[in-house]
């Protein structure tokens, strides 16, 4: 019989290569010390076989072993990850001093506006000295892949290669794959670093020092814990089952609001047109918002108690270490290797800029949970919103403080506040199609705008602390007075 087997092919490679990576895990010390994601590992796995093993397989054997799907998968389940986890029931309310969600987005914007500005002016600087063919979108792939994740740098990039930039699509998940190496590299430095300085309390030392979070594996003799509670009867419809169709109908809800928003700006004419496809590319973001608007109607239902936040957060797990193999191991070394050099300059230097201003900034701008905080938003800064809770995982496990919630609830606001930023991205690529440089400078004063809004948020929001200790790193709150001190 004549079945597709494409789709089931690829997850089986995926699946092997994680279970390769596990075993990694479990067994060498290297990557339990750097507690290396098992989804990182079995990447660059699938980046090996598929960028050398299986093309000369291919050729020599006729088969059409490729990863030509990984793009898409990589897309869809960054969209179902953001969903799972914004279904979730926040945690209860924190004593704090004030909410922390728009200082949240602040923290987040921050980066991106910075990655973005520094982007594009190294991109002017390579045009003008060393690269003169460089294409001038090329300096927003970074914050893309940094901030924003595989998914957005590859569909956005994907759709200037009918503007003259072919491979864009792999060149962005190849920044989104050097984030990952930043966020995981970085935020494990971070840890130790905080646990030296005393930034990070004993309790959560203890997480840190147990030997079932090095190896990724539970113990042989080991009592297991709860991994997700049924909300219904198995005889009715299994409870997992449940879940994910109420996953994938917020996708399809969202898929729906973005058609119908992709029609009314149509209307407009070709403007309209671009800012709906770079809508598409930013799809997280509306999958979030419905979600948001789901579980509202499902409190007022009073239905929201079938939702289990284990459950959920199983399918967001299931959906990112799957993601972050296929976007890995989707990157084509040919394609790459044109823009090694500049990738590498890029990436490097915003990743050393993103180790020292991530502390700095969040030490100041939050009242509370600031180490939780900081390493939230350092992850999303290199590695997008999965590394972030992943790294919020190793001393939160089970998202006792509100630093992911005041996150998920952040993203509306940003979405909100970056929307000129989202317009200006296709600015950079007009400015080659129409043989108008001056819109190249006019998406520069954008981003430089950003920058600018994000210093005085700061500012605004915290106060003194903002120029109490300058050169220190990290600025904690005492736990006596309140008041802040230098570390």
């Amino acid at each position: 019989m004549d079945f597709t087997w494409g789709l089931i092919l690829d997850l089986g490679i995926i699946s092997v290569a994680l279970l390769i990576a596990t075993l990694i895990r479990a067994r060498v010390r290297f990557f339990q010390k750097y507690l290396i994601p098992n989804a990182l590992t079995a990447g660059f796995i699938l980046l090996v076989l598929y960028n050398f093993l299986f093309p000369a397989m291919n050729s020599r054997i006729g088969s059409s072993v490729t990863s030509e799907r990984f793009g898409e998968m990589v897309y869809h389940l960054l969209n179902i990850s953001f969903i799972a986890m914004t279904l979730r029931k926040p945690p209860e309310k924190h004593t704090r001093v004030k909410s922390a969600i728009f200082p949240t987005s602040v923290a987040v914007l921050s980066q991106y506006a910075i990655q973005t500005f520094g982007g594009l002016l190294i991109t002017m600087l390579f045009i003008a000295t060393i690269f003169p063919s460089l294409f001038p979108s090329f300096g927003f792939l970074l914050p893309l892949g940094f901030v924003l994740g595989p998914g957005q740098a590859y569909a956005i990039g994907s759709g200037w290669h009918s503007m003259g930039f072919p491979g864009a699509g792999d060149v962005g998940l190849t920044f989104a794959a050097i984030g990952f190496l930043w966020a995981c590299f970085g935020g494990v430095f971070l840890i130790n670093y905080g646990i030296k300085r005393g930034w990070v309390n004993r309790d959560q030392i203890a997480i840190l020092k147990s030997r079932d979070v090095r190896t990724g594996i539970f113990q042989r003799n080991e009592k297991k814990p709860v991994g997700s509670q049924l909300s219904t009867e198995t005889e009715a419809i299994d409870s997992m089952s449940y879940h994910i169709g109420l996953v994938f109908f917020v996708y399809l809800l969202s898929y729906l609001l973005l058609k119908g928003l992709t029609a009314l700006l149509g209307l407009i004419g070709p403007l309209g047109y671009e800012l709906a496809v770079n809508l598409w590319g930013i799809n997280f973001v509306f999958s979030a918002l419905v979600a948001m608007l789901v579980r509202y109607i499902a409190v007022k239902l009073k239905v929201s108690y079938t939702f289990d936040n284990a459950s959920l957060s199983r399918i967001s797990g299931l959906s990112v270490d799957i993601m972050v193999t296929s976007a890995i191991g989707a990157i084509s070394l040919i394609i790459v290797g044109q823009y090694l050099i500049q990738i590498l300059f890029m990436s490097t230097l915003a990743g050393i800029f993103a180790l020292w201003l991530v502390p700095w900034f969040c030490s100041r701008i939050f009242t509370d949970h600031q180490f939780h905080r900081m390493l939230l938003v350092y992850g999303v800064s290199t590695g997008t919103m999965p590394t972030g809770l992943a790294l919020l995982r190793v001393i939160d496990p089970n998202f006792e403080t509100p630093a992911a919630s005041d996150y998920m609830f952040s993203t509306g606001i940003t979405f909100i506040l970056a929307i000129p930023l989202i317009l200006s991205i296709n600015l950079p690529a007009y400015s080659v199609t129409q043989n108008n440089p001056a819109l190249m400078w006019l998406a520069l004063a954008v981003c430089f705008a950003y920058v600018l809004f994000v210093v005085i948020s700061f500012l605004v929001i915290s106060k003194r602390r903002a120029v109490q200790a300058p050169k220190q790193i990290w600025y904690p709150l005492s736990k006596n007075s309140g008041k802040a001190r230098a570390s």
